[in-house]
């Protein structure tokens, strides 16, 4: 079996490194093919030197642009690769132009495609990962979904087959180099951060950071919050200060992108986490951080049904009186799998070629 796996953006390096170790274990043979739709080396290259991912066999050097542009390059790009290639199926991971890119290549071309991370929904049609996830989850021949409740939702949208609950890779990332981020990472002595005396925050999505309403009060609360609130920028947010002419306040700590191991720890050791990210979401649920989410929505409802996820959008007072009160419970239910969803996708994948073969 040969399966062509498409990556472009700091997430999706996350997701492929332990289904592309799995599939190595497996004896699958892998063509890593890489958009360029992150490309500098603090939102790319740092997370495959930290992952382990190996080099990319194809590189589109996509780069930046408007959505159309962007996705039209890499629907040309991938095509050209999955005509040379011939794989058997396409992997395709989350929710980016990427995703939505090589989805609609494959589809076009016939081509099976597997993706992981199906059936989340924000159910907020402003955002342009919702768009990609509804029309790769409808052009998808398997559908890895992470939770129960994201199976039930394709089910709702009348897809029920080649639907398989596996867990999220995200956790199986987590556990694997938890250790390793112990280690190696020195950034909370770098920064002079104790544990549980900071914030961290994160804040990268267009609807977010594109809104200078919404940005300031974000931001005008975080500056209240009356202790050290560290903020990677993203590199989208770094532009928008700049253009909005943004300052912040002198407890909001901005700095440069940081990689997998160096976040791990920094979500790991911070007292609660503010953040419009899918993925950190749920990582801070993955390490039992508190987590408030900075958008009206979330696709990961089950952290909120937990009780560790508080969904507050560009609220100032609500985000002060998460910030100041307690109010997730002391139990964390185990919601994302055993931390093997990457050798299950692998499992699924490598049965559905055998019945095909012998059919």
């Amino acid at each position: 079996m040969k399966v062509l796996t498409a990556i472009g953006a700091r997430p999706q390096f996350i997701k492929a490194a332990p289904v592309s170790a799995a599939l190595a274990a497996a004896g699958v043979s892998e063509v890593l093919v890489h958009s360029g739709q992150h490309y500098d080396h603090g939102m790319s290259q740092i997370f495959f030197d930290e992952l382990g991912l190996r080099a990319p066999d194809v590189h589109l050097g996509v780069g930046s642009g408007s959505h159309a542009e962007q996705t039209a390059k890499m629907l040309v790009g991938f095509e050209r690769v999955i005509v040379r290639e011939r794989p058997d199926w396409v992997i395709v991971h989350g929710d980016t132009n990427s995703t939505l890119a090589a989805a609609l290549a494959a589809a076009k071309l016939q081509t099976k495609i597997a993706h992981n991370e199906a059936g989340l929904r924000s159910f907020n049609r402003a955002m342009p990962e919702e768009h990609n996830r509804v029309l790769t989850d409808h052009c998808s021949d398997m559908l890895m979904c992470p939770t129960q409740s994201a199976a039930e939702q394709l089910r709702r949208e009348g897809i029920e087959r080649g639907v398989h609950v596996v867990g999220d890779v995200m956790y199986d990332a987590c556990l694997r180099f938890g250790a390793l981020a112990e280690q190696r990472s020195r950034v909370l002595a770098q920064l002079g951060l104790a544990a549980k005396k900071y914030l961290l925050v994160t804040l990268h999505r267009p609807y977010t950071v594109d809104s200078p309403e919404r940005l300031g009060r974000i931001l005008g609360a975080l500056g209240r919050a009356g202790e050290p609130v560290i903020l990677p920028q993203h590199p989208r947010l770094a532009l928008r200060l700049r253009e909005q002419g943004k300052s912040v306040a002198g407890n909001i700590k901005l700095i440069d992108p940081v990689g997998y191991l160096d976040m791990q720890q920094l979500e790991k050791h911070a007292r609660m986490i503010l953040t419009d990210s899918g993925g950190v979401q749920k990582e801070s649920y993955f390490h039992g951080v508190p987590c408030v989410t900075l958008r009206p929505e979330t696709e990961w409802t089950e952290t909120v049904a937990a009780g560790w996820n508080k969904v507050v959008d560009a609220d100032e007072q609500a985000i002060t009186q998460c910030v100041h009160e307690r109010f997730w419970p002391d139990a964390r239910p185990q919601l994302f799998g055993a931390g093997d969803a990457a050798q299950r996708i692998v499992a699924v994948l490598t049965s559905a070629q055998r019945s095909s073969a012998t059919s």
